[in-house]
């Protein structure tokens, strides 16, 4: 079997993750984070809807990782993104972090707003 390494060029991938942080172009991002291809920082959690709506017009899918588990989306958040033609894909943070890389290695315009591991589901 032949591996390919995927490459992302000067985009931001998301590189790894535990109990409380994530690992994104080298930098430790602390607590909730938006992740795009561009920048990555802290993000204020599901009452937080601004900061990925200022995404519109840049992403078509934003993926929401909700921690260990995965769980209801607060339906304003949900409507808010969606109006703005920001489709809305709720997963567990670790397949979150999967499925940004995969799609940002496709090219994809896409976004992550990641809720962080506990310390006993961390991987």
């Amino acid at each position: 079997m032949r591996l390919t390494e995927i490459t992302y060029g000067a985009a931001l991938a998301i590189e790894g993750y535990g109990p409380g942080f994530f690992r994104v172009g080298s930098h430790v991002l602390r607590g909730p984070s938006l992740v795009t291809p561009w920048d990555a920082g802290p993000w204020g959690g599901l009452e937080d809807a601004a900061a990925p709506l200022a995404l519109t017009g840049k992403i078509d899918v934003l993926l929401l990782g909700l921690g260990a588990d995965i769980a209801p989306v607060p339906r304003a958040f949900r409507d808010l993104l969606e109006e703005a033609g920001i489709g809305v894909e709720p997963m567990n943070s670790p397949a979150a972090c999967r499925t940004y890389n995969v799609l940002l290695g496709e090219g994809r315009r896409i976004a992550a707003c990641l809720l962080p591991m506990p310390s006993a589901a961390a991987g």
